[in-house]
């Protein structure tokens, strides 16, 4: 575990809730006209009581506003992680300031990536292979993506007619199973373009953190494009390695522990 309060770097600029503030909107509606189907948690500056969460300073605008959502009970969006882990889907992910975790499960996460500076930067789903798929170039349009899988879960439970009517625990499972099917399962179990992991010497990238063995372009990849640190040719054994992240999460790179 890590402390419940990180050394986050402070030099970022935060980054704007005007940015965001469509698709707050947006999750805010969703909320309001299905409140039987979803609950929007409150952000850190309209909470009742304080809350442990200790989000990077780069987010402090948008986590202020908003805590997450959940349908039907079912955690989609999380932006009030309390407690931080390096094992699950954690364990290669390095140093724990340079990500941030948007959703988890025991088996799966999506984090979003910050630069040395606390900028934020790409999204990444982690699945239980603990590879890495690129979910969104950045959190503005992973939040638009969130929007999208559930508008289209909640017009399939509405079709089953009004919260009132149904069986309650049947439309929790419902709801389970058209979360993974619009959203978890391309983040967490699809075979996107495979992106290889080619060793620091031969990759032509210049300035490279020092110790660097492998890594991994993903600056012109599609959504979806898959890293896996498991399957890379290093000698040793892989689960020794660690993740790290240049170029606003678009580079990954690869060293030992």
């Amino acid at each position: 575990m890590t402390p419940s309060s990180l050394p986050w770097p402070t030099g970022a600029t935060p980054l704007p809730v005007a940015e965001v503030r469509a698709v707050l909107d947006r999750l805010a509606s969703l909320a309001t006209v299905h409140a039987q189907d979803v609950t929007l948690l409150p952000g850190l500056a309209v909470a009742e009581e304080e809350l442990p969460a200790d989000p990077p300073p780069a987010l402090e605008q948008i986590t202020d506003e908003l805590g997450g959502l959940r349908v039907r009970g079912h955690d989609v969006l999380d932006l009030q992680v309390e407690t931080r882990t390096d094992v699950g889907p954690y364990t290669l992910l390095g140093e724990p300031t340079s990500w941030y975790p948007l959703h988890e499960s025991p088996e799966a996460a999506v984090v979003l990536v910050l630069d040395e500076d606390g900028t934020p930067g790409a999204v990444h789903g982690i699945g239980e292979d603990l590879a890495l798929r690129l979910a969104a170039p950045d959190l503005p349009a992973y939040l638009e993506r969130v929007a999208d899988a559930v508008e289209v879960v909640l017009a399939a439970l509405s079709a089953r007619g009004p919260a009132e009517d149904d069986d309650a625990s049947a439309r929790d499972d419902a709801a389970e199973e058209l979360l993974r099917a619009h959203l978890f399962d391309a983040l967490f179990e699809a075979d996107g373009t495979e992106m290889p992991l080619v060793p620091a010497a031969e990759s032509g990238i210049a300035d490279l953190p020092a110790g660097t063995l492998a890594v991994a372009d993903l600056r012109d990849a599609p959504l979806g494009a898959r890293v896996d640190a498991l399957e890379v040719d290093l000698p040793g054994d892989p689960l020794d390695l660690r993740i790290g992240f240049r170029e606003g999460g678009r580079l990954v790179v690869l060293h030992s522990v």
